[in-house]
């Protein structure tokens, strides 16, 4: 598989987890004890720090991305296991894995210039 190959399958992911995580607290789940903000600004927060770099295709910001990626992946996992509507947390597992693969297998497939 060509090395872009995994960088657009990284970019998937993070645009997929993006938007499930901006449309899950406000579309389509609408029963939450805090406000929908808080709950976008930790959720969706965090992925906005390292974004300019994977855009760039920055090979240290997609190791963040990839690092980043794993604690959505163990809460996409556990709210599958507790929750009833088993569908969005587990949307929310293979988007983050996606994102984690795609930049992590971009960063390995880098050449070393050294």
């Amino acid at each position: 598989m060509p090395r872009i190959a995994y960088y657009y399958l990284g970019l998937t992911g993070f645009f997929a987890l993006f938007l499930l995580l901006m449309a899950w607290p406000t579309l389509l789940s609408s029963d939450h004890t805090l406000p929908t903000a808080v709950i976008l600004l930790i959720s969706v927060g965090p992925l906005l720090l390292p974004f300019r770099g994977l855009l760039n295709r920055n090979l240290k910001s997609c190791t963040w991305m990839s690092y980043l990626s794993l604690p959505y992946f163990a809460h996409g996992v556990a709210e599958t296991y507790v929750s009833s509507a088993w569908l969005y947390p587990a949307l929310e597992s293979l988007f983050s894995l996606m994102l984690c693969f795609g930049a992590g297998l971009y960063v390995f497939k880098a050449e070393k210039t050294q």
